[in-house]
């Protein structure tokens, strides 16, 4: 995947490809059962997507088409399709994100890698891990495409302290194959590690938000996930998946020759000569870690059998009601995006540092902040268009009761389809981009299907960051490679095996964890899941 920015080349081929795919589906004939707005939304999602695919266009001009054309085409309004790009969710990723750019400004990330690759050791397969785990745990707060990033200069590092801590090796043959197989591992383990890492928190990935945001839109009356409570539901699924990963890259890593010479010297040096921690650094780790802590205390967390924490969200909630504001009101004052936002604010407040001038530095100023990924904002705002647009023209009710065919099979397999659908089209479509089209439409089928929404609506989000075999799959596997050590082939026959891996692994999570620790039923629909989609589509 390019940045979000770039054109590729044959740019106006693709631009063309997109108005013949608007063209066909608008005009092919249709069901007659199918609305007219679905009709139109089809087409505007086929050129959409073409675009998306081959960004023929900026991502993010790409996503702002639903803001022209559904007004348009009489599918929604101006008024409710603008109110798409700057919803509850896109605030929570905006303050997730200003507070990953200042654990970058400060350095905190190098010195969280290094310390927790030190640890793991350095063995070949333990120095993969150290990476993965690493990388997994800063994935879980910035993005997967800045994590990715930040690592991959210091693999790179390492990979070349290798070869020279190798030397001479009797078996160059020996030797060079090692060094070909410890790039390939350990810079695709980082790229995994970046994926995975993304769905065990709320902000991890924004297809996570995708997910809580249509969930919260089909479903108002339905139970919501806290910040907290997504960490203790999902984390378990992450570290499965993670195992897997670190297994089907390293079963086949052996020592390298020379291995004597390998020590944990290359990772304290690095270490030390990032000296001690500033006071900036100690700052920032604060604020990461109050910001994490309120997210996961907001609501009490439950971990299937009853409650283990207080929520302080109640406890504010009853404090504004003592104090006469309206129950309403006061239940839902707050949530993830207050804490995140309110955090963004207090660093542009904290004094951080002075420079050579005398000047006071502040944990967080406006250049840095404008590094945020505003591109990745808008691509995320057309995505949550795009699920307006399907919900509002009966578009995701009409593909929601074709689903009616797995109507009757066992929920494994209902789940495990909805899996590898989810995954594999993934490899060739933004992840972003199929959770907001995907999602309504099984939001739409599980009264259908005749269970609790959550049972495919989850999985299927946790899949969409699962996609392993292309590198156009996900922008931490095209960042890995771009570093020229990865054999494409190899790649996809390594992300195959994965890719299935993570079918089971989901699907196996889902109804072994997930079902019992969320209380999802498999055979009845929660009255709240009943009439909810088709009014919300109505409402639209």
């Amino acid at each position: 995947m390019s940045s979000p920015t770039e054109i590729p080349k044959h740019a106006r081929r693709w631009q063309l490809g997109a108005l013949v795919a608007f063209l066909v589906v608008l005009l092919s004939p249709w069901p007659a059962d199918l609305p007219d707005p679905a009709r139109r939304c089809a087409a505007v999602t086929a050129a959409m997507g073409v675009l998306w695919m081959t960004q023929a266009l900026p991502i993010a001009v790409t996503s702002l088409i639903p803001l022209v054309a559904f007004p348009l085409m009489a599918i929604v309004g101006a008024r409710d399709i603008s109110r798409a790009y700057m919803s509850n969710s896109i605030m929570l990723f905006l303050g997730g994100m200003v507070i990953a750019l200042g654990i970058e400004r400060w350095n905190l990330h190098r010195r969280i890698a290094l310390h927790v690759c030190r640890a793991v050791g350095v063995g070949p397969r333990r120095i993969v891990l150290g990476f993965m785990l690493a990388t997994a745990f800063l994935s879980m707060w910035i993005s997967n495409t800045a994590t990715t990033l930040l690592m991959l200069p210091i693999a790179l590092a390492l990979l070349s302290t290798l070869t020279e801590l190798r030397g001479d090796a009797a078996d160059e043959g020996e030797g060079r194959r090692f060094d070909t197989d410890m790039g390939f591992a350990l810079l695709l383990g980082i790229a995994y590690a970046a994926s995975i890492g993304g769905v065990t928190t709320l902000v991890g990935t924004p297809t996570n938000l995708i997910y809580t945001q249509t969930f919260s839109d089909q479903f108002p009356d339905g139970p919501a996930v806290s910040a907290g409570q997504w960490i203790v539901s999902f984390l378990p699924v992450g570290v499965v998946l993670l195992a897997t990963a670190w297994t089907v890259l390293t079963w086949r890593l052996r020592e390298p020759p020379s291995a004597e010479s390998l020590d944990a010297s290359f990772f304290t040096d690095r270490i030390r000569d990032l000296g001690k921690p500033t006071r900036a650094e100690w700052l920032m780790t604060a604020v990461f870690a109050a910001t994490a802590g309120l997210w996961i205390l907001r609501t009490p967390l439950d971990f299937g059998f009853g409650p283990v924490t207080f929520g302080w969200g109640d406890a504010l909630a009853d404090l504004l009601i003592a104090a006469g504001i309206d129950e309403g009101r006061a239940r839902g004052a707050v949530d993830d995006s207050t804490v995140a936002i309110t955090m963004t604010v207090l660093m542009f407040l904290i004094p951080a540092s002075k420079d050579a001038d005398g000047e006071t530095n502040m944990l967080m100023d406006w250049p840095t902040a404008r590094k945020l990924p505003w591109a990745i904002l808008l691509l995320f705002g057309g995505a949550f268009a795009l699920k307006n647009g399907f919900e509002a023209s009966g578009l995701s009710q009409y593909i929601g009761g074709q689903f009616v065919g797995l109507a009757g099979l066992p929920i494994w397999v209902v789940v495990a389809v909805t899996c590898f659908a989810l995954t594999f089209l993934t490899e060739f479509n933004q992840n972003v981009a199929t959770c907001a089209i995907i999602l309504p439409v099984l939001a739409a089928a599980s009264p259908q299907l005749g269970i609790d929404p959550r049972l495919i609506m989850i999985p299927a989000a946790v899949s969409a960051s699962c996609a392993f075999m292309l590198p156009i799959a996900t922008a931490p596997n095209a960042i890995a490679f771009s570093s020229g050590k990865i054999d494409a082939a190899k790649m996809a026959r390594t992300g195959l095996w994965l890719n299935l891996a993570g079918v089971v692994v989901i699907t196996a999570t889902t109804l072994l964890w997930l079902k019992p620790q969320l209380g999802l039923s498999a055979t009845q629909v929660p009255d709240w899941a009943i009439t909810a989609p088709a009014d919300a589509a109505s409402t639209d």
